[in-house]
């Protein structure tokens, strides 16, 4: 059991390095081509059906990019292709999912003080809702709404909020942000595999046969593209809140999600319109800033978790009542709260601490017991909390938390 939970951790990091990577890679290409398609510029000796070029420099070398609208009279021999950076930043985002929120959702998923759901019904709600995400928007995309942008962006906002707010009636808070993020996610990788790319392979068939291509499907995957544009930031500030209990931890989680999906706007503006050769459009920032400031006070809100009489009253799960039934549990509970809770409280004394790391608290037996795999992997196996050792935890007390997880873990 013990090797199983040093090992199932690394397996997150692993795929959590992968995501990251995967993730840095599509981000950067999707910015380049939105940078490079504003940046375009015509002229009268263009090549037949090219739509505008720009010249770049890098590396020492000098770039000459050209783009066809619809698509260059002769197919090249060589063409890249650009879609694994997205599929991979999805795949290994849906398997950090499950890593983290499904098999570990006892402690992450389900907040039992919001919904009375078993883990299996948090999961399917979970896979379930990401599918559903990407069928309406799918659907809205497709309808008369596609000729009206703006209309269809403010819907597509009006949702992502909605889908916020319904997270945080059954998941934590933690998982709140995560999903919102994922859903979004899922959106955008689903644009690129089942619209824009299958758009482009009709186009190249069409040349290949040696007709003339409809504009209508880079139309289509340009729209598309925008919102992914759009999307981008906001998705990263969701998958990184949940390092931060600031963000995700208040009963206003959801509304701080759709002002972050607001300065995700603001912030991509500035930028597309530089791009665009619209100068600079420096009041984005003070919005920016004005919604952030929002965010901050929002996140002074009452933290969502239970109260110390709650949690010593409530019932234990199957696998909280296993850590708190094991042979040392009374000892460690002799150790945790004097070492960590100075910080890991519901109202932390430690200095220069306002909420408890990660929002995880350690006062009340279910506390401990819910946050066993944390304990003995940060203050058991490795010497990562207390930070800096600030509490002075003795080796023994150390070797007495790796005991303890271990004699549970094989009861």
């Amino acid at each position: 059991m013990q090797d199983l939970a040093i090992m199932w951790d690394w397996i997150g990091f692993a795929v959590r390095w992968l995501h990251v990577i995967t993730a840095m890679a599509w981000i950067g290409s999707s910015f380049y081509f939105i940078a490079l398609d504003l940046g375009l510029r015509k002229h009268p000796n263009l090549p037949v059906g090219a739509h505008g070029e720009e010249w770049q420099v890098h590396g020492g070398g000098f770039y000459h990019i050209q783009k066809y609208l619809v698509a260059p009279e002769n197919m090249p021999e060589h063409l890249i292709w650009f879609k694994w950076e997205s599929y991979t930043t999805w795949l290994s985002g849906a398997a950090l999912l499950m890593v983290v929120y499904w098999v570990g959702g006892e402690l992450y998923l389900i907040d039992a003080g919001k919904a009375d759901l078993a883990l299996w019904q948090g999961i399917v709600i979970s896979a379930g809702s990401l599918t559903l995400g990407w069928l309406i928007y799918d659907r809205l995309c497709k309808s008369a709404l596609g000729n009206t942008p703006t209309l269809l962006m403010l819907l597509l906002f009006a949702m992502l909020v909605v889908m916020g707010w319904g997270y945080n009636q059954i998941f934590t808070g933690r998982a709140t942000m995560l999903h919102l993020g994922a859903f979004t996610a899922t959106i955008m990788t689903a644009n690129v595999f089942f619209i824009i790319m299958p758009n482009q392979r009709i186009v190249v068939a069409d040349l290949q046969a040696g007709r003339t291509p409809d504009a209508k499907y880079g139309k289509i995957a340009k729209l598309r593209s925008t919102h992914n544009n759009y999307l981008t930031l906001p998705v990263v500030f969701l998958m990184l809140s949940n390092h931060y209990p600031l963000a995700f931890a208040t009963e206003y989680n959801w509304i701080i999600a759709a002002l972050v999906f607001l300065m995700g706007v603001t912030i991509r503006h500035f930028f597309n319109t530089s791009h665009a050769g619209g100068g600079y459009k420096w009041w984005t920032w003070l919005i920016t800033a004005i919604l952030f400031i929002c965010v901050m006070w929002l996140s002074t809100a009452p933290l969502m978790q239970d109260t110390y009489e709650q949690s010593e009253a409530r019932a234990l799960s199957a696998t909280e009542l296993r850590y708190a039934t094991a042979t040392h549990f009374e000892d460690v509970m002799n150790v945790i709260p004097g070492r960590c809770a100075m910080c890991h409280a519901r109202e932390p004394y430690y200095e220069g601490i306002t909420r408890a790391p990660k929002g995880i608290v350690l006062e009340t037996e279910a506390d401990v017991a819910a946050a066993a795999k944390q304990i003995y992997l940060q203050a058991g196996v490795t010497h990562a909390m207390p930070p800096a050792n600030v509490t002075y935890m003795e080796p023994e007390e150390r070797r007495l938390i790796v005991q303890w997880f271990r004699e549970a873990g094989a009861s």
